[in-house]
């Protein structure tokens, strides 16, 4: 059966901690190597990946093509308006045509239902390079800095802050998968999605809602924040005066616990949900989490591949 990467829920508990040991063996593994430089194995030698991009991307776009390159294999970058898909082609023959030509298609775009139509018709793996319903792949690259930081995941105390969006439904779903909880630091009207936060709690983790942020942050070892205007957003104003109080600033970093890691998906809109004292601290490690997308999406690749 073709293997998806749409959800984390697709892979498992199991299989994430694969992927993560194996991201970080072969991230290891590789040290002080030119970046272009083929993985001793490269056991994805001869596989191309396409790569449909419906909305602006520069972490998912060099960190796929960089990931496949390191595996050996090669990637195809698809712009969807210069593609028959841009013009009308369905999704469906879209998918069709694409599996008889490449080994996996990743797809970062709106809707995710788009991208479940994607999955239905294709015959070969396709995995979630961002919709609007989740952003699995960045996750595994957040898990995978937390790890290498040296924190354990079960029973790991995650705050939130800001938005209700995609990568924090990733965040809660992670939770569910492995153990640790999420405390959500949101206002009123931009909460999570109920449904990945019911399966969370189904499953034995903590999910909590915090109206105030201090609230949320306090004691976490891991604190999180995102953009609050996400591409194609509207209501710019009233979003970023119902998100204020949240930002991420030393005070608000002073309430976690003091070996807190700062992490922040990219890109930053500085002065807003995140100050420069904070992305540019010593607890920050958004640098690392940006790189490692590469070594997280290898594993992710691998999996779908049936390599883990």
């Amino acid at each position: 059966m073709t293997r998806h990467f749409l959800d984390l829920s697709d892979a498992g508990g199991d299989a994430l901690a694969a992927m993560l040991g194996d991201a970080q063996e072969r991230k290891t593994a590789r040290l002080g190597w030119p970046k272009g430089r083929p993985d001793a194995d490269a056991p994805l030698a001869g596989h191309v990946l396409a790569m449909i991009f419906e909305k602006n991307s520069t972490r998912t776009r060099v960190s796929f093509d960089m990931a496949m390159r390191q595996l050996g294999g090669s990637a195809i970058v698809l712009e969807a308006g210069t593609t028959q898909l841009g013009r009308g082609e369905t999704v469906a023959d879209t998918a069709r045509v694409l599996s008889r030509m490449v080994d996996a298609i990743m797809i970062r775009t709106d809707d995710h239902a788009k991208i479940e139509e994607l999955a239905a018709h294709a015959t070969v793996p396709v995995v979630n390079g961002l919709t609007d319903a989740s952003h699995p792949c960045q996750i595994v690259a957040d898990l995978l800095t937390i790890v290498e930081h040296g924190k354990a995941l079960p029973g790991l105390e995650v705050a939130w802050l800001g938005d209700g969006n995609n990568v924090l439904s990733s965040t809660v779903e992670a939770a569910g998968l492995l153990g640790f909880n999420v405390r959500i630091g949101v206002p009123e009207g931009y909460d999570a999605d109920p449904a990945y936060v019911d399966v969370a709690r189904s499953r034995g983790s903590k999910i909590t809602v915090h109206r105030d942020a201090r609230e949320a942050v306090a004691g976490a070892d891991v604190v999180v924040t995102d953009t609050w205007i996400s591409m194609g957003q509207s209501g710019a104003e009233a979003r970023i005066a119902a998100m204020t109080p949240y930002q991420v600033n030393e005070q608000l970093m002073a309430a976690a616990r003091p070996d807190a890691l700062f992490l922040h998906c990219l890109p930053a809109h500085r002065g807003e949900e995140v100050t420069d004292a904070v992305i540019d601290g010593r607890q920050s490690v958004v640098w690392d989490e940006a790189e490692n997308r590469i070594h997280a999406q290898k594993s992710v690749l691998r999996w779908v591949l049936g390599q883990l």
